[in-house]
């Protein structure tokens, strides 16, 4: 059997056992002011990447400090999105913070690559990623490359969908279905991998893998022993 390569991207979160059953209705709403933050974040990052291209052009690495910036706004759009609209896994509200916050239910984080291609910069967010953009385009509709840093709820995609699926029967039962969770995170990591692609902070290119579950193998930084279980 071929090994699979660990990701260099790692995208986490764990299923709140006591979730509410209608707050769902209202969390897109509480979620604006993190909409406003992001929204502003989203431009600083395009510009952010507009630098690192260059930079990785000519020194052939992504400027730490920048990395840690665009890894920043992606882990905070990720904890949004896990509250509002991508899995609604969790009722405890993000914290406004581009660092990683060891007791929050949801955690991403990228390997920083010491050196990367220059060759590949030129090429990879634009057409190489071509199949996987028409991937992302499916699983998550109107949202784009951009990991679903819309707001409120978005049609034509998989994974909106499915997140209503899973609401709506959590609303009826009680009971959040957690295959579907599973399901829903792989969904998200795989859309997660391509965005970190796309914006030139990996070279490796995102797999054709639905990797599920909660809990992401790669060894990038320890899984908080503290974090809520499943």
């Amino acid at each position: 059997m071929i090994p699979v390569a660990a990701s260099p991207v790692r995208l986490e979160a764990f299923l709140d056992p006591r979730l509410s059953r209608w707050m769902w209705l209202v969390k897109w709403f509480l979620a604006i002011p993190h909409y406003i933050v992001l929204f502003f974040l989203w431009i600083a990052f395009v510009f952010v990447t507009v630098v690192a291209f260059f930079a990785i052009l000519f020194t052939a690495r992504y400027p730490r400090s920048l990395f840690d910036f665009s890894v920043g706004v992606m882990r905070w759009n990720w904890r949004v999105t896990y509250y509002a609209h991508t899995a609604l896994g969790t009722d405890r509200y993000p914290p406004f913070t581009l660092a990683d916050v060891a007791d929050y239910p949801a955690h991403f984080d990228v390997a920083y690559p010491e050196r990367l291609s220059r060759g590949l910069v030129l090429v990879k967010w634009w057409l190489l990623v071509i199949p996987q953009y028409i991937v992302v385009g499916i699983l998550v509709g109107e949202w784009g490359w951009a990991w679903e840093g819309g707001s409120g709820w978005h049609g034509g995609g998989l994974v909106p969908f499915l997140s209503l699926v899973a609401v709506i029967i959590l609303a009826f039962t009680g009971r959040y279905p957690v295959h579907l969770f599973d399901f829903l995170l792989g969904l998200a990591r795989w859309v997660a991998r391509v965005t970190a692609y796309a914006s030139l902070l990996t070279d490796q290119y995102p797999p054709f893998r639905l990797d599920m579950g909660g809990q992401d193998d790669s060894p990038l930084t320890k899984t908080p022993a503290s974090g809520p279980g499943r």
